[in-house]
């Protein structure tokens, strides 16, 4: 089947220019450098920062005078400390610091309650010195930490990232992976992981040192993570012996780790786990040199104020728009698996329609029928006789996909012979490039899930728009992405699709080709582009060919798409079971 266009993007494109116009938080877009103009500098802040440890009883240690120390020696190197501990916070949200809590705390739907919490808090729910007055103002600096237990991962040392449950070490990757979506929204924040301490029992041990080290040294490079605001401290190798270190020696981070074992060489006994004070007051020594490393590391480019404030998107005056890196979808490059609400940037899916017909669409993440996990995002159209309708992912601030080749997702059909459009919008808001692909449902969708990658180039600029059929070129600014349903000529399309594990591809197909038509449909010859109400598009199409999607909003004078977008598009929530 050719590629062909559709009237459905000229509205919504004029559309998710005033919604996101609305919802714009920057002006400029920036790609911070990874590097640093000057030498790693190990000496304290030369001002009283604000931190806050997330802990349970492993930190409380660590901090306490007559143990570890960090607490006090946190304080002569100008750090106001506070910390969490059982029963801290909003729902107790404090008793939850196992890894698979993680999400919990900064992803999920209750996080801005709890981070609000956590950011604001000034006071000690361990016993430490504290002679520093308050500063006033919130944490600026979070370091969180998962206790003794969580070296206990299952799984094998070179698990991928994959989403599953508990602790195991392809889990554990893959919430990490996750994180970063918050953590790239926080740019004036900075973030410290502190590794979980080591257990005595080898039975994982090879497993927590695999992924502790990869957490150093791997974590970050392998999601392309630009911004300097967040590091990792690894506890966890500090504590497997006298020569294992993870410090600022002389002139340079230094991280040794094959000059001792996998389990813990400071067990405060042989039945107890927890850090002993020895093992503690080493940590401490090893820890604040290399957290002012990183302090100044992060202060040299940090921004006065988060991406998106709140992640509310409120727009915020051009005087005070902060200076802004663009964040990539970093969770084994997901752009969304439906499991773990909205992705940071956007409001999560919205459906647009063309309602001044009967056309109908409704979408939205759902659990039940799904290609992994517990959820897929369903989308159910009826669409009118020359009509359209949209299903859309748009964000707040342009996002740079450029390190991928192209999107990928795995598709489900009601039934074969189903039209819809993949699209991939560029650039910015207030100049919007919209590029699509057709597609038609197979039988072997309507059988199953089947997988379908697309390379950028792939994607056309749309005909109603300048540079119509020039290829997606700038994946460096995508806006939104979005499927899209017309209809052909005089004809209803109404069906349902199924979208799951949608992502960036890392590798672009070898072939560009459409996929197969359905099997009793014939694939369709060229089709000469034609203007609508033009004498060529009022000839019938020959037998065997498919006609040219159409709708009535191709017809939409553009100049008044925008201003009749709050009276022709809605958002439809999702009610819908399986209909299959």
């Amino acid at each position: 089947m050719k590629s062909t266009s559709s009237p459905l993007t000229p509205c919504l494109s004029h559309a998710a220019l005033l919604l996101a116009a609305a919802a714009l938080v920057v002006a400029a877009l920036l790609s911070p450098s990874p590097g640093y103009a000057q030498a790693d500098d190990p000496s304290p802040p030369g001002e009283v920062v604000k931190l806050i440890f997330i802990h349970h009883s492993s930190g409380e240690n660590w901090l306490r005078d007559d143990h570890g120390g960090l607490g006090r020696a946190l304080g002569e190197n100008n750090y106001f400390v506070s910390d969490t501990n059982y029963g801290w916070g909003p729902d107790a949200i404090g008793d939850r610091t196992d890894i698979p809590n993680w999400p919990e705390w900064f992803r999920g739907p209750d996080s801005q309650r709890y981070l609000a919490a956590l950011f604001s808090e000034s006071g000690q729910n361990s016993s430490y010195t504290r002679d520093l007055p308050d500063p006033g103002g919130e944490n600026q600096v979070i370091l969180f930490k998962s206790c003794f237990p969580n070296s206990n991962l299952e799984g094998n040392p070179g698990d991928p990232p994959a989403p599953g449950e508990g602790l195991a070490v392809g889990n554990a990757k893959y919430i990490y992976n996750d994180l970063l979506n918050y953590f790239a929204t926080r740019p004036d924040k900075l973030f410290i992981v502190i590794t979980a301490p080591p257990v005595q029992d080898p039975t994982f041990a090879a497993n927590a040192r695999a992924f502790n080290t990869w957490l150093v040294n791997d974590w970050l490079n392998e999601n392309n993570y630009s911004l300097n605001n967040v590091a990792v401290f690894d506890y966890y190798n500090v504590l497997t012996g006298p020569e294992n270190h993870h410090r600022f020696h002389e002139t340079a981070i230094q991280y040794i780790t094959d000059r001792g074992g996998d389990t813990s060489y400071y067990p405060s006994d042989s039945g107890d786990d927890h850090p002993s004070p020895e093992g503690n007051r080493k940590a401490t020594a090893e820890f604040v040199p290399l957290l002012n490393v990183y302090y100044h590391r992060w202060k040299a480019g940090a921004p006065a104020q988060p991406i998106v404030q709140a992640e509310t998107a409120t727009a915020v005056p051009a005087e005070t728009q902060p200076l802004v890196a663009t964040a990539q979808p970093v969770a084994g490059n997901v752009v969304d698996d439906f499991e773990s609400g909205p992705p940071i940037g956007s409001p999560g899916w919205q459906a647009f329609w063309d309602e001044t017909t009967p056309t109908t669409i409704r979408c939205g993440p759902q659990g039940g029928d799904s290609h992994t996990g517990q959820a897929a995002l369903p989308i159910v159209f009826d669409v009118a006789a020359n009509s359209w309708a949209t299903c859309a992912l748009l964000y707040d601030v342009p996002q740079d996909w450029s390190t991928a080749q192209g999107l990928s997702f795995f598709v489900r059909a009601s039934q074969p012979a189903l039209v819809f459009e993949a699209i991939v919008y560029g650039g910015t808001p207030e100049e919007r490039e919209t590029y699509q692909y057709s597609l038609e449902t197979t039988p072997e969708m309507a059988a199953g899930w089947a997988p379908v990658e697309l390379a950028w180039p792939q994607f056309l600029r749309v005909e109603w728009e300048a540079e119509a059929g020039t290829p997606f070129a700038e994946p460096n600014r995508v806006a939104g992405v979005a499927f899209g349903f017309a209809t052909f000529p005089d004809a209803p399309n109404t069906g349902t699709i199924w979208i799951d594990d949608l992502q960036l591809s890392g590798q672009a197909p070898a072939e560009i080709q459409q996929l197969p038509a359905a099997a009793d449909t014939p694939a369709a010859p060229a089709v000469e582009q034609v203007q609508p109400g033009s004498e060529a598009e009022e000839q019938p199409a020959s037998a065997g060919q498919r006609p040219r999607l159409c709708g009535a909003a191709a017809a939409f004078p553009l100049a008044l798409a925008g201003l009749a977008l709050l009276r022709r598009s809605r958002r439809a929530p999702l009610d819908v079971g399986n209909t299959r």
